[in-house]
């Protein structure tokens, strides 16, 4: 599996008790259809940023990102709600999001602290554990920073001189001082897909790294020179070793952890269905059916909300994916 199930990272699996594979109440939650991590509520103000002050003279909310992903976060009657700084201005190395309601906003990298420019703080916790419960002001322009934060982190120097970068517009460009080349900000598309056997079963497989007895839907990287149906085709041939058909395209999320999209997909299992495994990717893989899901009869873990993999499967539970 070339990017785990769900996106997720050996040293950024959430918690067993954050991903139980069973709804209480003995449905899916289904009230919306866009994955929790794909809303936004703010401009992103592409223009702004090559002027010189793209805040345009306005006080800018900025959000601290410290190293481990994590941001000052309060608890609400209505929720956690982020701790935003209010500045004058747009501060040194600060990258400028855009804005909403006619307020800017940009994200820094900085330090953890019990209260921000005199607010306090509750707790300090990252995208993952937080983000399907925020809403979406904070959740798309959370989304955003530590996306933007993570490349600056990881493309210091150009790739093609070997020299360090000048960052320009606002943080949304890094220039190669030898070549004069411009570097923009990199997204690594990978896929993520249920496979169904055209009736009542899925596939959910796990790798050995997870806690004990979670599954996830199928996922990996796209490959130079190739489509996304066309990954969702060789990665399930390649983990499982099914040959599916009726690729069809659901939604997509960003996943941050450093720089994934996620392109979430169906696709039909044809001919033999029997499960062969890659025993370097996959420790096991099984079909599953709607109503062991449903029951809570399935696996005694599943991704978490914030994940388009848990979006997928609520989805066919409910049967929206047929």
């Amino acid at each position: 599996m070339s990017v785990p199930p769900g996106g997720s990272t050996p040293d950024d699996v959430a918690s067993p008790e954050a991903v139980r594979g069973f709804w209480p109440a003995g449905t899916p939650d289904t009230t919306g259809t866009v994955p929790v991590l794909s809303r936004s509520a703010h401009d992103r103000d592409h223009l702004g940023r090559s002027l010189e002050d793209p805040t345009r003279g306005r006080p800018v909310r900025v959000l601290t990102v410290d190293e481990r992903r994590a941001v000052p976060v309060r608890e609400t009657d209505g929720g956690p709600e982020l701790v935003w700084d209010e500045q004058p201005a747009l501060p040194a190395g600060a990258v400028y999001l855009g804005e909403a309601g006619g307020v800017p906003y940009a994200a820094v990298r900085g330090e953890r602290a019990l209260t921000v420019n005199g607010r306090p703080v509750d707790v300090w916790t990252g995208l993952r554990e937080v983000g399907a419960d925020l809403g979406d002001l904070d959740a798309g322009l959370l989304a955003e920073a530590v996306g933007i934060l993570e490349w600056h982190e990881r493309a210091r120097f150009s790739p093609l001189s070997g020299a360090a970068t000048t960052i320009e517009r606002a943080g949304w460009v890094q220039r190669d001082p030898v070549t004069g080349t411009e570097l923009f900000p990199r997204t690594d598309p990978a896929v993520i897909m249920l496979v169904h056997d055209g009736g009542d079963r899925c596939v959910l497989g796990r790798q050995a790294v997870w806690p004990p007895g979670r599954f996830s839907i199928l996922a990996g990287f796209v490959e130079p020179g190739e489509s996304a149906e066309g990954a969702v085709a060789r990665e399930v041939a390649e983990e499982v070793g099914l040959a599916v058909t009726d690729v069809r395209y659901v939604s997509s999320q960003p996943w941050p952890f450093p720089q994934s999209l996620m392109l979430g997909f169906v696709a039909r299992a044809e001919g033999d269905l029997e499960l062969r495994l890659d025993p370097t990717e996959i420790e096991e893989a099984r079909w599953w059916t709607r109503e062991e899901l449903r029951s809570g009869r399935g696996p005694a873990a599943l991704p978490p909300p914030v994940s388009i993999a848990r979006h997928i499967i609520d989805r066919w539970v409910a049967g929206e994916l047929d």
